[in-house]
């Protein structure tokens, strides 16, 4: 049983009708179980998973959804995916015990907790005007990016740029990591 990194997790979260979401393929290869399984456990529990908590994808959202993806696992499936929320995710850990399914659950909400902050903080720092808490913000939010992007960044007293440009605001930061 391998440990589950955030980042795996955070390369298969999707925007589905403004929602941030995980569909039932991929959130079935975090648990490692099969994907009938994950939806055998909406179908037993259905007061578990009441609206909101399952994105329901449209012929139209999956067709497009699928044209993005390179690998033909997804753009194979025949029948529409379900596709689960933050808290239908929440919900979903309540029913599957496994060692397997209690660390995928961690890194699920380590990954949306920080895509939160990361957000929160983005906004902020578009109205913050004071040019020390700026910098402070800056700082967080590059920590947050560098975590997201890699937990176990290793890098030997080196200097690691991460440069994002939002429309309104241009994000640079500069992140310095010892070894482990």
């Amino acid at each position: 049983m391998g440990i589950i990194k955030i980042e795996d997790v955070q390369n298969k979260i999707v925007e589905i009708q403004g929602q941030k979401v995980l569909l039932d393929s991929d959130v079935a290869e975090i648990y490692k179980v099969e994907t009938k399984r994950i939806n055998e456990a909406v179908r037993n529990n259905p007061d578990k998973f009441p609206y909101g908590y399952i994105v329901e994808l449209s012929k139209n959202e999956w067709d497009l959804l699928k044209s993005k993806f390179s690998t033909s696992k997804r753009g194979g499936k025949v029948k529409i995916p379900k596709a689960f929320s933050e808290k239908g995710l929440y919900m979903l850990a309540t029913i599957l015990k496994s060692q397997q399914a209690v660390q995928a659950t961690l890194a699920i909400i380590e990954t949306f907790s920080k895509m939160r902050k990361l957000t929160r903080n983005i906004k902020t720092l578009s109205n913050v005007k004071d040019k020390s808490e700026q910098k402070a913000l800056m700082q967080r939010s590059g920590e947050m990016i560098a975590e997201l992007l890699d937990d176990d960044l290793q890098t030997t007293d080196t200097e690691t740029s991460i440069e994002l440009n939002f429309a309104v605001l241009k994000f640079k930061h500069k992140i310095k990591k010892k070894n482990k």
